[in-house]
């Protein structure tokens, strides 16, 4: 390995630990097991309570805490290779957006789930899901967490069933975790397969996730973008109650578009998949850097889907 890249680790590091301590500096005082004891209260005060909260922080206490936390989202982004550090997404709404089908997309049944490929939001931000399971790349939980960039996985029984514990570990990988969402059992043509087999592949799906990562889903991508009526029935029989498609694809080498002028918008979501070199010109860390600079030079920050929909 380069020195330069043992030299940016070690930076890195470093200045995750600054940021750590600075952190710890703030929120603790008083003794600890091996601190001495605070002095005694001056004659005509109360000593504080013990248990009483945390002071709050200072807004200078606030914006050195934002500082640090920029230098190392740059370090981070020198050592992955990408063009720019990734933007930071503003705070969620406090009311999620109200989701609606798309033009186009509706099926006869009424009160189905909404199938969209844009969350409506004025704010420029976009975001990144990851299809099936296929490849199970230890590099990307570390290069997103490093990174800080949210992201949603919808995962195929098929693919995963041989590593759940790499999906475990990246439930687990961020602050406020990964969410692990339905792609189906057999990732098969849904609208060739009559309703009872479709019900199963959805809801099946649901089963596997609950019992292996505990938490039921409620957001389904169908295989290959394709569904039809019995589709949206069975996957809202079981929970299901978004459709989310997607806006653009990502690849190593290229971006592919679904709209006409090749371009993001506010609330798009972007599709990429588990896949290696054996698939792909490049791995999953070049894919991300490859979306990751076309996201950051067009103004946009990547948002995690589940706090919108």
């Amino acid at each position: 390995m380069r020195k330069g890249v043992h030299r940016s680790r070690r930076t890195l590091g470093a200045a995750l630990v600054v940021a750590a301590l600075a952190s710890a500096a703030t929120a603790c005082s008083g003794a600890g097991p091996d601190r001495t004891a605070p002095p005694s209260p001056a004659s005509g005060r109360q000593a504080p309570k013990q248990g009483a909260a945390a002071a709050p922080e200072s807004q200078a206490q606030k914006a050195e805490k934002a500082r640090l936390q920029k230098a190392a989202r740059a370090l981070a982004a020198k050592k992955w290779g990408l063009a720019k550090p990734p933007l930071e997404a503003p705070a969620p709404p406090a009311v999620k957006p109200k989701i609606t089908t798309r033009k186009g997309f509706e099926t006869k049944s009424a009160g189905m789930p909404p199938v969209f490929t844009t969350v409506p939001t004025k704010e420029k931000i976009v975001f990144l899901t990851i299809d099936d399971g296929s490849e199970k790349d230890p590099e990307l939980l570390r290069m997103m967490d490093e990174l800080k960039i949210p992201y949603s996985a919808f995962l195929s029984d098929y693919v995963v069933s041989d590593d759940y514990a790499y999906f475990a570990r990246m439930q687990k990988s961020q602050k406020g975790g990964v969410a692990l969402n339905n792609h189906t059992l057999n990732h098969r043509y849904l609208p060739g397969l009559s309703y009872a087999r479709q019900e199963r592949e959805i809801c099946g799906m649901q089963e596997v996730i609950e019992k292996r990562f505990g938490k039921r889903p409620t957001l389904f991508r169908p295989p290959y973008g394709n569904y039809n009526d019995d589709t949206l029935r069975a996957a809202k029989s079981c929970g299901i109650e978004a459709v989310p498609l997607w806006a653009a694809e990502a690849f190593p080498d290229r971006m592919e578009w679904r709209e006409w002028d090749r371009d993001l918008h506010p609330g798009d979501i972007v599709l990429t998949h588990f896949r290696g070199k054996e698939d792909w010109k490049g791995s999953m860390a070049d894919m991300v850097r490859r979306v990751m600079n076309v996201i950051t030079a067009k103004g946009y920050a990547v948002a995690k889907l589940e706090d919108y929909v």
